[in-house]
């Protein structure tokens, strides 16, 4: 039987990479084999869903519930304490009266608290340390159509939200001068802290109290959950993968979680487990990594973005084994530096094993002010994927390409990633060559291409956009509409 001629996504792999060569001067990559070589050139994505999870406090990491309190005159002090400092307290408001207050304190009077006056419509920041109170924010709100009021601290950036018909707006926010009186990073100083709700100065009628973990303003860096050979980990019809979950403020302010996608409804995503790293002596939201089962134990790596910027400048790569059950409930990960072949900036770790080899890609940037960065891989023999790496290649030419995802399609594993500058998501084979792109809408910001999988032979493609929540108040590093693209 004759051999199939070749694809039309295989042409254009080759054409792409014979362009590339032409416009960057780089010799120009063998073209990609026609039959199952060449079955990711076969995919062609267009986007079929996209939506935006929103959760002050996230579903299923509930610490403290209460129903239909009716009328409060007093503030309550809880006897749970957040277990990282991504924290939130939800108050729902049937009848205004008096100050409404929502936060965190301790059993001496210290306290990080939202307030609300809920007659003139005074929103304040407050906090409370070493035997002196501060208002350190405060702004005048129309409190029209509000139904809840919120405190939520991510890192020790404390902000103060309402939530209308129209979902959740953040008032106001302050991080700089809460970290000068309290630094809730620290294990110690947040164990002091718990979970408070309540009314001063007046009767309030309540209905619903929610406090516990932060949830998220929206998701990025999606990465598979997978086996070391790059088969997703799927249990009962739904596959399991780790989000950055956008916190309110930068890239200090958001933190990791574990969700799993229902494969017969990709709108259908739920939070499963919320990822946490202690170390250096805080509690940080370290992101941008993997989970890849072998054996009977999970091998992690993340990136060091819990406390990045000053005192602390530059990212890097982390790792660490673990036997515990990081697919559910809430984990301190303590993570060790990656020796990668690498003597800048690293981060957005993937890694799989390929023919017996270990294969672990990583985001390499000489600079961070201004951000300069591109894809890199690395390999190695040694059991362990964190040892004994030497580099492979990397793609130095470009200078906004992140998200490299080590995807496996047909017979061939492939290194792919997402070019900001060029708007288009281009693939490597294993050696670091050029082969061509993704056939694939490009959303806004950087977006991800993480492959998918579906057991109905086709494939999604799960990635997300640059929607801001409410820039004007938070700034940049909120943003991540879901956006899933697919090919059937």
């Amino acid at each position: 039987m004759p051999s199939p001629g070749p694809t039309r996504r295989g042409l254009l792999g080759a054409a792409g990479a014979l362009l590339l060569s032409a416009c960057t001067g780089r010799p120009a990559p063998t073209a990609p084999q026609p039959g199952g070589h060449a079955a990711i050139f076969d995919l062609s994505f267009t986007e079929t869903h996209r939506y935006r999870p929103v959760h002050v406090v996230a579903p299923g990491f509930v610490a403290e519930e209460h129903r239909a309190l009716g009328a409060v005159r007093d503030v309550t002090r809880s006897g749970s304490t957040p277990a990282a400092p991504f924290a939130a307290v939800e108050v729902d408001l049937v009848r205004p009266g008096g100050v409404l207050v929502a936060g965190l304190s301790t059993e001496d009077g210290d306290r990080v608290l939202a307030t609300c006056h809920t007659d003139t419509g005074l929103v304040t920041l407050e906090v409370r340390a070493g035997g002196r109170t501060r208002t350190l924010r405060r702004r005048t709100a129309d409190l029209a159509g509000v139904r809840t009021f919120g405190f939520a601290v991510c890192e020790n950036q404390v902000t103060a939200l309402v939530r209308t018909g129209e979902g959740w707006r953040p008032l106001v926010t302050e991080r700089r001068k809460v970290a000068a009186r309290v630094d809730l990073r620290d294990p110690a100083t947040l164990a002091r802290h718990a979970y408070t709700w309540g009314v001063r100065s007046g009767t309030a009628e309540l209905g619903d109290v929610r406090a516990g973990l932060f949830g998220m303003t929206g998701l990025r860096d999606p990465h598979l959950v997978q086996h070391a050979d790059g088969t997703p980990y799927v249990e009962d019809g739904k596959a399991f993968l780790t989000w950055t979950c956008a916190g309110l403020g930068f890239f200090q302010q958001a933190h990791w979680g574990v969700f799993t996608l229902d494969l017969a409804d990709p709108t259908r995503l739920e939070q499963v487990a919320q990822l946490y790293s202690r170390r250096d002596g805080l509690l940080l939201g370290d992101h941008a990594g993997q989970l890849v089962r072998d054996g009977d134990r999970w091998l992690v790596a993340t990136s060091s973005w819990g406390d990045f910027g000053a005192p602390r400048p530059g990212v890097h790569v982390r790792h660490l084994s673990s036997t515990a059950d990081l697919l559910r409930g809430v984990h301190l990960l303590e993570t060790e530096r990656t020796a990668l072949p690498t003597d800048v900036g690293s981060w957005d770790p993937g890694f799989t094993r390929v023919d017996g080899r270990w294969r672990l890609g990583f985001v390499e940037s000489p600079s961070q002010d201004p951000f300069d960065f591109h894809p890199a891989l690395a390999a190695t023999d040694a059991a362990d994927p964190f040892g004994g790496l030497v580099r492979v290649g990397a793609a130095t030419d470009l200078h906004q390409c992140e998200g490299p995802v080590l995807a496996r399609v047909g017979e061939r594993c492939w290194f792919l990633a997402s070019d900001g500058d060029a708007r288009h998501y281009p693939v490597f084979d294993l050696a670091m060559r050029r082969v061509g792109r993704l056939d694939a809408p490009y959303p806004t910001n950087i977006p991800h291409p993480q492959l998918l999988p579906h057991p109905d032979g086709g494939w999604w493609l799960v990635t997300f956009d640059g929607t801001p929540f409410d820039r004007r108040v938070m700034g940049y590093g909120g943003h991540g509409d879901v956006v899933v693209m697919s090919n059937r």
